[in-house]
């Protein structure tokens, strides 16, 4: 048998009260106390003063401001894996006479626009038919892991990130290449080499705004290749490259889903850039984080030709 960890005899000894611990779990995974209300069906005031209580109760601060919320101390840690074990009883009793379903919950995640689109949506669509008690909030940014992940359950970013008090690992690769519209080629005519490309605007990230050194690949080996039309959003350059607004530096996986775009000198513009997934420390604690995190694992291999630049990703989930 397991013994009790020493904060469930410490909880037990001082009387916490259950829910506080339930709230504090709402909390933990929104970061936010408004959040973590509207979950509960409770309001602000009464969030704040459960976290009080139990706070009182454990002797010692379970939260601490960060930056976009509120962040487990250490303390805070403990007492969530006891609150994790609440939940997962109360669940159970409330399935009494079935196999309760661990993977249930809401799982938060960040990842850049296009394996938001092609890689995340697909494999999480595939979880929830057999898991619909799951949920997964997918929030698109395209930037360096964060240092303080409050209410942030994985995090997928380019390069390999530098974080602390997190758990990364690298999940996979992908290929951007130079593409161009045909109706835009037989107008301007097709560049054969580097240098002609100079005579053509590019289409991809605001440079100012580019938080990420390993995207800023084609202003480093075509630096006289005037800026044109400059997005923080990926399907914006795909679908300015198709309009016709210049050539584009884009994911393979996004542009060979379109026969009217063309790839240019790929000997010369084969860009090789790693996807990485970040996760907090007491994330694979939960069943459905672990789930998710597979899930990704699964679909991103599923589709490695076609992140490579060797087929299209279908645009349905499989």
């Amino acid at each position: 048998m397991l013994k009790p960890a020493p904060l469930v005899c410490r909880i037990a000894d001082m009387k916490a009260n259950p829910d506080d611990l339930l709230v504090l779990l709402a909390v933990s995974r929104s970061a936010k106390f408004t959040t973590a209300a509207q979950t509960l069906g409770l309001n602000h005031t009464t969030v704040s003063r459960r976290i009080a209580a139990l706070e009182k109760a454990l002797g010692g601060r379970v939260l601490s401001r960060a930056a976009g919320g509120w962040e487990l101390t250490d303390l805070g840690i403990e007492a969530v894996q006891v609150g994790e074990r609440v939940e997962e009883a109360v669940r159970a009793l409330e399935q009494t006479g079935s196999t309760p379903d661990p993977i249930t919950g809401v799982v938060r995640m960040t990842a850049t626009d296009g394996f938001s689109a092609y890689i995340a949506a697909p494999a999480v669509a595939r979880l929830r038919r057999e898991h619909p008690g799951l949920s997964v909030e997918i929030i698109t940014v395209t930037r360096r892991a964060l240092q303080q992940r409050s209410g942030l359950d994985i995090e997928v970013v380019v390069g390999e990130p530098q974080v602390h008090r997190a758990a990364a690992a690298r999940l996979g690769e992908y290929m951007l290449g130079m593409y161009a519209s045909r109706d835009y080629l037989a107008e301007h005519g097709t560049p054969a080499t580097v240098e002609e490309l100079t005579a053509h605007a590019l289409v991809y990230f605001v440079d100012s705004m580019l938080q990420v050194d390993d995207l800023d690949a084609p202003r480093r080996l075509v630096p006289t290749m005037r800026e044109g039309l400059s997005s923080t959003n990926v399907f914006v350059h795909v679908e300015a490259t198709r309009a016709g607004a210049g050539i584009g530096f884009l994911p393979c996986f996004a542009a060979d889903l379109h026969p009217d775009l063309v790839r240019l000198l790929p000997g010369e513009f084969a860009e090789l850039l790693p996807y990485w997934m970040v996760l907090r420390p007491d994330s694979m604690r939960r069943p459905a984080v672990a789930a998710v995190v597979q899930a990704l694992r699964q679909q991103t291999a599923d589709h490695r030709e076609a992140l490579m630049g060797r087929g299209g990703i279908s645009s349905t989930a499989p």
